[in-house]
């Protein structure tokens, strides 16, 4: 069975995309394969309706002023918000892309910047491709370093299609899509200059399930890692601990993600699909319960005993997870434990058994 990745695009203006379980250690978006350490079965694919996703980028624009090379203080420049009407949709014609000050038919700049060129500017998914409509962030650099070795930031942008004021020269312009960055070099002279720059990208968004329920996004992160478990080589962090249910932009390509849900050993890992101008809707499917430990006097639902020290072990004597109080409480992967709780010199245990999805409430009695 396969999953088909969606239009970046559309999606990211609205969307309802379908879910992908991964029901063992590793499963691909899109069309492919599922693998694993120990060869799970086949993830289980399934569809459900989600809300309107959230944008990859919600930081507002800021305007600020850098120090530029020959000691004048200038302000970068960008159009206003809203003064940039670009909204394609999927098939938009070039037609729709806003006209460029400077060009016959076209307002000219501002008389203050009657000495700079009009650049603008504006992203497409793959040569050809779709517009990119949110999540990109532009910055364009001197081309030259000042005394202290950094260069000097000339002009930012959040919008989707900027256009920008330069004075004639060379400038460095890096454009930053969620993780994937490109960098190049511009030349500007008296004629108005327009780029579209390809950016190879797609998108995904991850959650977390145990059985039907879905994780709190609270208790659940991701760490990304370039390269899938089984290309070789050695992993390359991309995103720690990046929030579940978030829209995260990556470079085309595979990528190995490894869920964490709470803080002891509920842990699972999944190769993940990304292709430009696609998103990926992954769900993992954890197998792992709440377990919350007691230690209570005499019998089986006695009065708890506070300021109890614990120490959760596997069966081989693995330690898993270690705490001070009267109810402690922590996610751990279905399997058998030993609880030992320490209470005044005195030491105390019990066995008991993690089943995926049942919660669990471990009573050790003092005797």
């Amino acid at each position: 069975m396969t999953l088909g990745p969606r239009s970046l695009p559309a999606i990211m203006a609205r969307a309802a995309v379908g879910g992908l379980a991964a029901a063992g250690v590793l499963a691909f978006a899109g069309d492919a394969a599922a693998q694993g350490f120990e060869r799970p079965p086949l993830p289980r694919i399934s569809a459900s309706p989600h809300s309107d996703l959230p944008p990859i980028v919600t930081e507002p624009q800021q305007r600020r002023r850098r120090h530029m090379p020959g000691g004048a203080a200038t302000p970068f420049f960008t159009l206003p918000d809203g003064a940039t009407p670009f909204a394609p949709q999927l098939g938009t014609s070039p037609a729709l892309i806003p006209t460029m000050p400077g060009l016959p038919g076209s307002p000219g700049l501002p008389p203050q910047f009657a000495d700079r060129t009009a650049v603008a500017l504006d992203a497409r998914f793959r040569q050809g491709g779709q517009y990119v409509r949110d999540g990109l962030h532009w910055r364009i650099f001197a081309d030259t370093p000042e005394a202290s070795g950094a260069f000097a930031l000339v002009a930012e942008s959040r919008d989707p299609a900027p256009v920008f004021a330069l004075r004639q020269g060379t400038y460095i312009l890096h454009v930053a899509f969620g993780t994937f960055a490109q960098t190049r070099r511009l030349r500007i002279g008296s004629d108005p200059y327009r780029e579209s720059i390809v950016i190879n990208a797609g998108a995904v968004r991850l959650v977390g399930k145990v059985g039907d329920s879905q994780i709190r996004n609270a208790r659940l992160s991701f760490d990304i890692f370039a390269g899938g478990l089984f290309e070789g080589g050695e992993p390359r962090l991309v995103l720690r601990q990046a929030p579940a249910g978030d829209l995260i932009a990556l470079p085309e390509g595979t990528y190995h993600v490894v869920s964490i849900y709470g803080d002891a050993n509920a842990t699972i890992r999944a190769d993940l699909r990304i292709r430009a101008g696609q998103v990926t809707d992954a769900t993992i499917q954890h197998r792992a319960a709440n377990v919350s430990l007691k230690l209570v006097q005499q019998r089986q639902g006695g009065e708890a005993i506070g300021n109890a020290a614990w120490t959760v072990l596997t069966p081989g004597g693995d330690v898993i997870k270690e705490s001070i109080g009267a109810f402690p409480s922590m996610v751990l992967q279905e399997g058998e434990y030993l609880a030992i709780a320490r209470h005044e010199g005195r030491v105390f245990n019990r066995r008991f058994n993690v089943e995926a999805g049942k919660d669990l409430n471990v009573e050790v009695v003092a005797r």
